[in-house]
């Protein structure tokens, strides 16, 4: 045979699989302190005691030193498994169940294994009739294996195997990320593995000789590369999973994760503190037992988050967004949450859970009622002494002679105007902070229905329309097919949109001052052109309606239009009234563009980007 040729071969294979062991030992021991590498350390060193006690053994034929060096190589054999699952725990981002009370009940069992090793000539429990057996040259010895051998076998199995689950688990949780770490100490333990339980068994021709000693060469090649070549601590799951706690546990929101059964699975600490209960005590409880809902949690009405939570099914359905009211545990009050519930789903796509996030809308919801209370109040006593003031403005004209007098009467009466249209625009602001859905909206003909209102409250005024170029005007526009010539419309808000295009156009009538060049007369005049940009068929282009609408009038003044595309107001920089201001939002509310600019010899131009949304 060609093992012949190397005298001794199972005891030179298995003192090289405890060299290697310390080998890899040495090589590692400056990455200590980093997760697993102690917990790995404590691996080799009892591979090393198991290849080492094991390799000696078949060279020593004394009886007693040989029973003293095949019960050391035991200890080897239980203490490789509890580290190795200790390092998988702790690699994979798991040290808390190393520190929990089952991992120590696993040490326990160790610690009385090695007890029952040391005493076994007493009971007899791992092991009885020990006698020489000699094969291939060596002292191989054969015994009766006791109850407590068998169990400790099995018991090893199976944490190496749970430490592999481990590893393989997160190959497929964080993809190449870690594979090829994880994937080279997964399979290293396997060669070992199945020759332990085979020697246990007493399987093969020559059962008396384990062969794990020796199966530890290849299995130490495998974790040679996965240390050197695919450099395992300088990154590791921990790293991951590590940010996937802190970007839970460091947000400020409440954030629930429940079971498919609606029990509690995880708070942060968050939720602990909005919910007044720790984490231990609400785990396995329904989510019912501390909050109660305004939705309904199930597959069939799962309400959506708007957030970019990982784990979290985006597209697991529609629904909306709900408050709820809960007394603060600090005694501050009650505060405001709003209620988001979305689908927890596994890294393949299975639906494991429920996600309830909390976000704290009180400031929000307050100043929304603020601004509605103070609203409606203002736009009520506006409309109504506007009227008045108009009203009386009206009989001043209509009974004065004086010129001077009719000049200031009439001033009186356009101002009330102003001031009424100002109610009406507030009101239009009042509906843009409102939530409502969008729908299919055909702009060509809601700019159709603004232009011709502009003419009708107008009739001095000159208002051209132009769609894609064809010259449509608007006086024309009740004889004109307008599903001749392609799909004008898009998915937005439609009180939005309308609120832009009709203050783009109201404030270019409104505001001309009758020194025009495009008349000549220098009237009012105003031009809207509407045109499509893009393919709406293409999913990967841009598609919009881009709208201009263009006046001779005096021009927007820069610091009006530097006032709204700042955002903000202040003493030397305020709007004269509410139409930039509208337009402004009311563009953000459909995701248009706004873009003023002058317009030769005279006037502005305002161009409105507007999508073309398809999807609902």
């Amino acid at each position: 045979m060609a093992l012949d040729l190397l005298p001794a071969w199972p005891a030179v294979g298995s003192l090289a699989g405890g060299a290697g062991a310390l080998a890899l030992a040495w090589a590692i021991r400056e990455h200590r302190g980093r997760p697993g590498v102690d917990w790995f350390l404590g691996v080799f060193a009892a591979q090393t005691t198991w290849c080492c006690s094991y390799g000696v053994g078949l060279l020593v034929a004394d009886p007693t030193l040989r029973a003293a060096l095949e019960a050391t190589m035991w200890l080897g054999v239980i203490w490789t498994g509890i580290a190795f699952l200790g390092f998988a725990l702790e690699y994979t981002g798991r040290s808390d169940v190393v520190r929990s009370r089952l991992f120590a009940g696993i040490v326990g069992f160790g610690l009385l294994s090695s007890a029952l090793v040391a005493t076994n000539s007493l009971h007899g429990a791992l092991w009885t009739r020990f006698a020489r057996d000699p094969a291939f040259g060596v002292e191989t010895v054969s015994y009766a294996f006791g109850p407590w051998a068998y169990l400790t076998v099995a018991v090893e199995t199976v944490l190496v195997a749970s430490a592999v689950f481990l590893l393989v688990d997160t190959l497929l949780s964080y993809g190449p990320l870690y594979r090829r770490e994880s994937a080279a100490v997964a399979l290293s333990s396997l060669p070992p593995g199945f020759a332990l339980v085979a020697w246990t068994l007493q399987l093969g021709p020559v059962p008396q000789l384990q062969l794990a000693p020796l199966m530890f060469v290849p299995h130490m090649v495998l974790d040679a590369y996965a240390f050197n070549r695919a450099e395992m601590f300088d990154r590791n799951p921990t790293t991951s999973r590590a940010a996937e706690r802190t970007a839970i546990d460091d947000l400020r929101d409440p954030i629930v994760a429940l079971a498919l059964d609606r029990r509690v699975v995880r708070l942060n600490p968050a939720a602990e503190a909005v919910l007044d209960v720790d984490a231990e005590t609400a785990r396995d409880r329904p989510l019912a037992d501390f909050l109660e809902l305004p939705v309904s949690i199930g597959d069939e009405d799962p309400i959506e988050s708007d957030g970019d939570e990982s784990g979290v099914d985006e597209d697991a359905g529609g629904g909306s967004r709900e408050t709820v009211r809960i007394d603060a545990a600090s005694g501050t009050g009650t505060r405001t949450y709003a209620v988001s519930v979305s689908r927890l789903t596994d890294p393949n796509g299975t639906h494991v859970g429920y996600t309830v996030v909390l976000s704290d809308v009180t400031e929000r919801e307050r100043r929304r009622q603020q601004l509605e209370v103070l609203n409606r109040i203002l736009r009520h006593n506006l409309r109504n002494d506007a009227g008045v003031v108009h009203g009386y403005g009206e009989i001043l004209r209509d009974r004065l002679e004086d010129p001077e007098l009719l000049r200031m009467a009439d001033a009186i009466e356009r101002r009330a105007g102003a001031l009424a249209a100002l109610g009406e625009k507030a009101g239009t602001v009042e509906r843009l902070l409102a939530d409502s859905d969008p729908e299919r909206t055909d702009v060509r003909d809601l700019l159709r229905s603004i232009v011709a209102d502009a003419r009708e409250r107008d009739g001095d005024a000159t208002v051209e329309l132009d769609v894609d170029g064809g010259g449509l005007d608007a006086a024309k526009l009740d004889d004109v097919d307008l599903d001749a010539d392609g799909d004008w419309t898009t998915r937005v808000r439609p009180d939005a949109l309308r609120a832009v295009v009709e203050n783009t156009v109201e404030n270019a009538v409104d505001h001309h001052d009758g020194e025009g060049v495009e008349r000549d007369d220098g009237g009012t005049w105003v031009r809207a052109s509407l045109r499509r940009e893009g393919d709406p068929d293409d999913p990967d282009g841009d598609a919009r309606f881009v709208l201009a609408v263009e006046d001779d009038g005096p021009g927007i003044p820069d610091h009006e239009v530097e006032a709204v595309e700042s955002g903000r107001e202040t003493a030397l920089e305020h709007g004269s009234g509410l139409g930039l201001w509208v337009v402004a939002w009311g563009a953000a509310a459909v995701g248009a563009d706004v873009e003023y600019a002058d317009r030769e010899p005279r006037g502005t131009r305002v161009t409105v980007s507007i999508p073309v949304v398809e999807a609902e």
